[in-house]
C-alpha cells in the first residue's frame, strides 16, 4: 500500500487520531479490513466455510485472517498479536464531583501510564456507552479535561521529589462556577441517545494533540498510543498489502494487555483459540488434525519495546543498546517474560531479511525489571512457537510517546514477510 517510510507514518497518524480507545481502534481496524475487502463475520451465527479474507469484533478487540485457496493437512496457522489498549485513565461509574467551585471528573488509572505526563495537558473523553437494551455506540468529546500541577511557588519540593496521589492529585477539571451537566448526559447528548436509556459505559481518557513529526529531517515522531498502535497499524497495513503463502495468515489484536489481558477479549481468553478452531472446522479439520495443524503454526507477537535513553544509559544493558530508525527490536528475557525463544529468534531473522529490513536485540540491564507483553500468554494457551518483537519507543507509557519515522514501516515489511512464509 505504501512506498515509504514517510507515507507509512503519516497513514499510523491518521489511524492513531482515529483511535482514541481500544473500541475506536477496533471499529477503525474493521473499516479499514472492509475497504480491502474483507468479509465481517458474527461470532453468534455458524461459520459454514471460511475463505479469503474475514474479520470478526469482539468489543475492543478483532481478528482477522486470510485463508489460501487450499487448506490441508500441511496447513498451519501465522498469527499477529498485538493490543489495542493503552495505559491512562478510565471514566468512574459516578464520575461528577465538585470542590471549592470547580467541578471535575473521577477517574480510575487504567494499567500503568506515566502519571506525570498527563499533568498540564487537554484530553478528551473516548469509548462506548451501552443502553440498557445492549445497543452500543461510540462517543468521542474534543477536549474536555485537565488535571492541573501544583505551582512551585505553592511547593518548593515539586521540582525535586513529586509525588501524585493517584485519588488526590490526579482528578480532572472541567469546569468552574455554576454546576454543569452531568457528565455522563454529555456524553449520552454526544452519542445521540436519552441519559435514561444508558445503562453503563466504558469510557477512557486520551490526549487531543496532534502526533506530529519533529527533529532533524523530520525523521522522529511524536504521538499518544503507540504502545501498541504501532503494531496494530503495522500488522493491519501488512495484512491487507499481503501476496499469501502457504498457511492462514491471522491478526489478531486483543483488548486489556496494560492491566493483564485476563477478559473474553484479552489475550489470557479464549477468543483467538476459538476463533482458530472455527476456521479449521469449516474446513473439516477437526480433532486431531485440529491439534496438528496449531503444531504447524507460529506467533509473532508484536509490542513496543524500549529504545536505549541517553540521559539514562545506566538503567539498558551496557552492551545491547538500540536505537530508534535501526529497525524493530528482537525482545528477548532469559526469565521468559518475553517468548523468545532461539527457533522464534530464527524465525523473526527470517523474516527481516526477507524483507531486507534491519533488526536489533532489546535485553534488559539484570538489574532493572522486565516488562512482558501477550507473547508468553498466546505461548502457553496455544503451545505454539513464539517470538516477541516491537518498534523501539523512548517514553513508553507516556501521554505522549515517540519513536523513528522508519521502524514502523520496517516493522509491517518484516510481518508482510512473515505471513508470506518467510
Amino acid at each position: 500500500m505504501f512506498a515509504d517510510a514517510r507515507t507509512h507514518i503519516d497513514d499510523f497518524a491518521e489511524f492513531i487520531t482515529s483511535s482514541p480507545s481500544s473500541y475506536h481502534a477496533a471499529a477503525e481496524v474493521a473499516q479499514r479490513l472492509d475497504a480491502a475487502g474483507f468479509t465481517r463475520m458474527d461470532e453468534r451465527r455458524p461459520w459454514d466455510r471460511c475463505r479469503g479474507g474475514q474479520y470478526v469484533v469482539r468489543d475492543g478487540a478483532v481478528i482477522a485472517w486470510l485463508v489460501p485457496d487450499v487448506v490441508d493437512d500441511t496447513t498451519g496457522f501465522r498469527i499477529v498479536g498485538s493490543h489495542t489498549d493503552s495505559p491512562g485513565f478510565k471514566l468512574k461509574p459516578l464520575p461528577d464531583s465538585s470542590t471549592v467551585g470547580w467541578h471535575q471528573v473521577g477517574m480510575e488509572v487504567y494499567g500503568g501510564p506515566l502519571l506525570n505526563s498527563w499533568l498540564d495537558r487537554e484530553f478528551g473523553l473516548a469509548g462506548r456507552l451501552v443502553t440498557r437494551d445492549g445497543e452500543q455506540r461510540l462517543v468521542q468529546t474534543g477536549p474536555l479535561l485537565r488535571i492541573a500541577q501544583v505551582a512551585p511557588h505553592l511547593d518548593r519540593s515539586v521540582n525535586d521529589n513529586l509525588h501524585l496521589d493517584k485519588q488526590q492529585h490526579l482528578l480532572p477539571l472541567w469546569a468552574v462556577g455554576e454546576r454543569p451537566q452531568s457528565i455522563l448526559d454529555l456524553l449520552c447528548e454526544i452519542a445521540g441517545i436519552e441519559p435514561s436509556d444508558l445503562g453503563f459505559h466504558d469510557v477512557m481518557a486520551f490526549t487531543t494533540q496532534q502526533p506530529a513529526r519533529f527533529g532533524h529531517g523530520e525523521r522522529l515522531f511524536a504521538a499518544p498510543r503507540m504502545d501498541n498502535q504501532s503494531s496494530v497499524h503495522a500488522s493491519l497495513t501488512a495484512l491487507t498489502d499481503v501476496t499469501l503463502g502457504d498457511d492462514i495468515a491471522v491478526l489478531a489484536a486483543f483488548d486489556h494487555e496494560e492491566v493483564g489481558s485476563s477478559t473474553r477479549s484479552g489475550a489470557c481468553g479464549p477468543f483467538l483459540e476459538d476463533v482458530l478452531a472455527r476456521i479449521a472446522a469449516s474446513r473439516d479439520l477437526t480433532g486431531d488434525r485440529f491439534r496438528a495443524m496449531i503444531a504447524r503454526s507460529s506467533c509473532i507477537s508484536a509490542d513496543a519495546g524500549h529504545a536505549v535513553h541517553p540521559n539514562y544509559v545506566h538503567l539498558h544493558d551496557p552492551d545491547t543498546r538500540p536505537l530508534v530508525n535501526n529497525g524493530p527490536l528482537l525482545k528477548i528475557n532469559g526469565n521468559q517474560r518475553y517468548a523468545t525463544d532461539a527457533v522464534g529468534g530464527a524465525l523473526w531473522v527470517r523474516a527481516c531479511e526477507a524483507a531486507e529490513v534491519p533488526t536489533q536485540p532489546f535485553v534488559s540491564n539484570n538489574a532493572v525489571p522486565c516488562g512482558s507483553t501477550i507473547g508468553p500468554l498466546t505461548a502457553t494457551r496455544l503451545g505454539i512457537t513464539t517470538v516477541d518483537v516491537g518498534i523501539p519507543l523512548l517514553s513508553m507509557h507516556s501521554a505522549r510517546e515517540m519513536c523513528g519515522v522508519d521502524d514502523p514501516w520496517f516493522l509491517s515489511r518484516a510481518l508482510e514477510a512473515y505471513w508470506q512464509g518467510a
